[in-house]
C-alpha cells in the first residue's frame, strides 16, 4: 500500500504540470521504488489517428530530425502518417497529421503497411508492404520525407519489419513468411538486404535464407511434421538490429526462440541459436500462472518457459556489444495446426511426468507432492497456456511444464548468446504494486488477472538511449501497458528506475474506448536531445489498441541560456530617424531595450507609464506574497503557471516605450524602493499575526 500511495501522489503530481499540454496527459503516472534511481518523466505530446479502438490506428514510429517529422504506420486505415513535431517545443500538445499517404500511392500490389524507418541521414523513408496474398512476395517501398514515392523492390514473404544499417548504405528486411491459415502453404522466412550505396536506380533485393547447417540443433521446428521439414521452412524471422559497426545484423526468430547472427559483408547466416528456458522454479523468478487463483498470486511453480523475444535492440557497453530482448511469447496458432494447449487439458491425456532434474528448485519428492496437492488444477498451473511442441521421454510424456515468453526482458552477450541478465519476476511484482486493481489486465478490458494464464504482461517493444549520463533500457508491455525504465549502463547489474503509463482504467471489466489514454504501447522511438524538437531527450510510444502515439520528455530539461536581450535589441531597434514618427513604430516583443540616448520623444509620457507598471508589478508582488503554499509539489506548480502568466502577458500586449534616460531610471529606481519596502511590511505583519 505504501508503494501504491507514492504512486498515487506522483501520478497527481504528472497530472498538474502536463494538464495545460495535452488532452488525458494529466493521467500519466509514474512509478518508482527508490527516489534515487527515478528517472523524471512527463507526457508532452500526444497524436490521435482518429481509428477506432482495436483497429491499429498507430503501430511502428520513426522520427526525422532534419524535418522533425514522425511517420506512423497506420493499420486502420492502410497507410503511413506523416506527423509534425515541431509545434512541441511550443506547448503544443496534440500533435498534427501532416499527411496521410495511401497504400495505393505505393503503386505495388499490397495488403497492408507493417514498419516503416528512416534513413540514419533523413535522406529516406523505408516501409515494408505485404502482398495482398501474405504467402507470396512482398514489398519495400522508398518515399521521400514528403511521401512521395521514390523506388520499390520485391523481397520475400510477409515483410514485418524494415530497417537501415548505421551508415545507410543498405535496407533490410525480416521476411517473416507466415503459413497459410489452413497450413497448406508455408513459405521460407528470410532477410532481405538492398543496398542502396549507390543510389535508388535499379535496386534489387539479396536474399539470406536459412540452412540447416548453421541452426543448432536445439532449435525449434514448430509445424504438424517437423521431422519432414527444413528450418527455412519453420524460422520466422520478427526483428532486425543492427550492430554499431555496421558488421553483423542480428535477427529474432520468435516462434523459435533463437536468434540469428547475419554477417552484413558476405550477406549470409553464421549461426542461429536457441535461447533456451526460464526455470520459473528458481529464487526471484516467479509468476502468476492463473486467472482463476483469486487475484496476485506471484510465487515459484514448476514451469520452463521459452523466451520468445519480440522486439531487440543492439547497444555497446565498454566497446563491447550486447543484445536486449524483450520477452514476450508467442504461438504457432493456426486453423490447420496449433500448438497450444492448457496444462489442465494435457493432463487429462496423461501426458506429464515431471522430472526434477530438469529444474533447479524442486526435489523429485517436492514435485511429486504438488502433483498430489492438485498442481494441474485450474487453481495453480491448469489454467497456464503450454506447448504441445516440446521435448519428451521415452515414454513420450512431457518432463516439464513448456511455457511461452519469459515476462521480462533479458540481456545477451552478442557474440556468444550467453544470458548475462534477465528481470526475473520483476515486471509481474512492479505492476501488482503499482497498479494492483488491474494486474495482469488485458488490453480490450480492465479486467484484473486477466492474462496470468497466458503470456503476463507481454513486454512487446525495446529501445535504448541515453539520459543525463545513463544509458536506459524502455520496454513496452503491449497487455498491462505503460513502459519499464531501466538502468542498463552496467549491463551484467540493471537497475530498476521507473514505471510509467499513460493508460487510464475506469473500472474493473471495463470495456477499453477513447477514454482509456494510451493502449498496448507496440513500437519505440527514441530521440536525443540533439536531435529533439524541444531540445530535451524525448520518447515516441505507439499504441496499437488506442490508435495513438505518446510523447513523454525524459530527464532533466535542456538548460536554455539567457537570450542576449540587448545586442539583440539593438539590432531590431527601428533607424534613428524614425523616433519622430511613434506611430508607425511597432511595439517591442522583447521585456527590456538598450540604452539609446537618441530617443528623446514623448519623454513626458514615460514617467507615468513607468510609474503605472511599477505599481502593477507592487500589487501582483503583494498578492502572490498573501498566498501561502500548500505544499511542494503545488509551489512547483503555482511558479510554473505563474512564469507562462508573465510570458503570456509579456507576448499578448504591446510593452510600454522603454527608451531610457537617466530620469526614467532612476525614478523607476525610488518606486522598486519602495515596493521593498511594502513588501518587508507585509511579512512583519503576518509574522505578528
Amino acid at each position: 500500500m505504501k508503494n501504491w500511495k507514492r504512486w498515487t501522489a506522483m501520478s497527481l503530481a504528472a497530472a498538474s504540470l502536463v494538464l495545460p499540454a495535452v488532452g488525458h496527459a494529466e493521467e500519466l503516472k509514474v512509478y518508482n521504488r527508490d527516489q534515487g534511481q527515478a528517472l523524471q518523466v512527463e507526457q508532452i505530446g500526444r497524436y490521435n489517428s482518429g481509428s477506432g479502438i482495436g483497429e491499429g490506428g498507430t503501430e511502428i514510429v520513426a522520427y526525422d530530425a532534419n524535418t522533425k517529422r514522425a511517420f506512423s504506420v497506420n493499420g486502420a486505415a492502410r497507410a503511413l502518417d506523416i506527423l509534425d513535431l515541431n509545434g512541441l517545443k511550443d506547448g503544443d500538445g496534440e500533435i498534427p497529421l501532416l499527411k496521410r499517404v495511401s497504400l495505393e500511392s505505393f503503386g505495388v500490389s499490397a495488403s497492408d503497411v507493417t514498419s516503416v524507418a528512416i534513413h540514419p541521414e533523413g535522406d529516406y523513408i523505408a516501409v515494408s508492404v505485404p502482398s495482398e496474398v501474405k504467402t507470396d512476395p512482398g514489398h519495400v517501398v522508398l518515399l521521400d520525407t514528403d511521401g512521395n514515392k521514390l523506388a520499390s523492390v520485391e523481397v520475400g514473404a510477409l515483410p514485418d519489419m524494415v530497417t537501415f544499417t548505421h551508415d545507410g548504405s543498405k535496407v533490410l528486411v525480416a521476411n517473416e513468411g507466415e503459413p497459410s491459415d489452413d497450413y497448406t502453404v508455408n513459405p521460407e522466412g528470410s532477410v532481405s538486404i538492398i543496398n542502396i550505396a549507390n543510389g535508388l536506380d535499379n535496386l534489387t533485393a539479396e536474399t539470406a535464407a536459412f540452412t540447416d547447417d548453421i541452426v543448432d540443433s536445439d532449435v525449434r521446428k514448430v509445424n504438424p511434421d517437423p521431422e519432414n521439414s527444413s528450418y527455412a521452412e519453420n524460422l520466422e524471422p520478427e526483428y532486425i538490429t543492427v550492430d554499431k559497426d555496421n558488421r553483423y545484423a542480428y535477427v529474432a526468430i520468435q516462434e523459435g526462440n533463437a536468434i540469428a547472427k547475419l554477417d552484413l559483408q558476405s550477406n549470409s547466416f553464421t549461426t542461429v541459436k536457441s535461447l533456451g528456458y526460464k526455470d520459473f522454479s528458481k529464487e526471484g523468478v516467479e509468476l502468476d500462472p492463473s486467472n482463476k487463483d483469486d487475484g496476485i498470486q506471484i510465487g515459484n511453480w514448476p514451469v520452463l518457459s521459452m523466451y520468445m523475444p519480440d522486439g531487440m535492440t543492439a547497444f555497446q557497453s565498454a566497446g563491447k556489444t550486447y543484445l536486449i530482448t524483450a520477452n514476450e511469447g508467442d504461438a504457432q496458432d493456426w486453423e490447420g495446426f496449433s500448438e497450444e494447449m492448457r496444462v489442465a487439458d494435457l493432463a487429462a491425456e496423461d501426458a506429464y511426468a515431471l522430472n526434477a532434474d530438469l529444474y533447479e528448485g524442486y526435489t523429485q519428492e517436492q514435485l511429486d507432492q504438488l502433483v498430489q496437492d492438485g498442481l494441474f488444477e485450474d487453481e495453480q498451473l491448469g489454467r497456464l497456456n503450454t506447448s504441445i511442441v516440446a521435448p519428451k521421454n521415452a515414454d513420450g510424456k512431457y518432463e516439464a511444464v513448456y511455457g511461452f515468453g519469459g515476462r521480462s526482458f533479458s540481456i545477451w552477450d552478442a557474440d556468444s548468446l550467453q544470458q548475462v541478465y534477465d528481470s526475473g519476476a520483476d515486471f509481474e511484482k512492479i505492476t501488482a504494486e503499482a497498479i494492483p486493481d488491474y494486474f495482469n489486465t488485458t488490453n480490450d478490458e480492465d479486467k484484473l488477472d486477466n492474462r496470468s494464464d497466458d503470456k503476463g504482461p507481454e513486454p512487446e517493444a525495446v529501445i535504448t538511449g541515453d539520459v543525463d549520463g545513463k544509458t536506459y533500457a524502455f520496454i513496452g508491455l503491449e497487455r498491462t501497458g505503460g513502459i519499464m525504465a531501466y538502468d542498463v549502463t552496467n549491463p551484467t547489474s540493471p537497475a530498476f528506475s521507473t514505471y510509467f503509463s499513460s493508460r487510464n482504467f475506469q473500472g474493473d471489466e471495463a470495456a477499453v474506448d477513447s477514454a482509456s489514454g494510451d493502449v498496448a504501447p507496440e513500437g519505440l522511438t527514441y530521440i536525443s536531445a540533439e536531435e529533439s524538437p524541444t531540445g530535451q531527450t524525448l520518447l515516441l510510444a505507439a499504441h496499437e489498441v488506442s490508435g495513438t502515439i505518446a510523447a513523454y520528455a525524459l530527464g532533466e530539461k535542456a538548460e536554455t541560456q539567457p537570450e542576449p536581450v540587448p545586442e539583440e535589441e539593438e539590432t531590431e531597434q527601428p533607424p534613428v530617424t524614425e523616433p519622430n514618427e511613434p506611430e508607425e513604430e511597432e511595439p517591442s516583443e522583447e521585456t527590456t531595450a538598450p540604452v539609446n540616448e537618441e530617443e528623446t520623444k514623448n519623454e513626458q509620457e514615460e514617467p507615468k507609464q513607468e510609474t503605472e507598471k511599477v505599481e502593477e508589478e507592487t500589487e501582483t508582488a503583494t498578492e502572490t506574497t498573501t498566498t501561502e503554499p500548500q505544499s511542494n509539489e503545488q509551489d512547483n506548480v503555482q511558479t510554473t503557471a505563474s512564469a507562462k502568466s508573465d510570458t503570456d502577458d509579456a507576448e499578448g500586449q504591446p510593452l510600454p516605450n522603454t527608451s531610457t534616460n537617466v530620469f526614467n531610471w532612476l525614478l523607476g529606481g525610488v518606486a522598486l524602493v519602495a515596493a521593498g519596502v511594502i513588501f518587508f511590511g507585509i511579512n512583519k505583519l503576518r509574522k505578528r499575526a
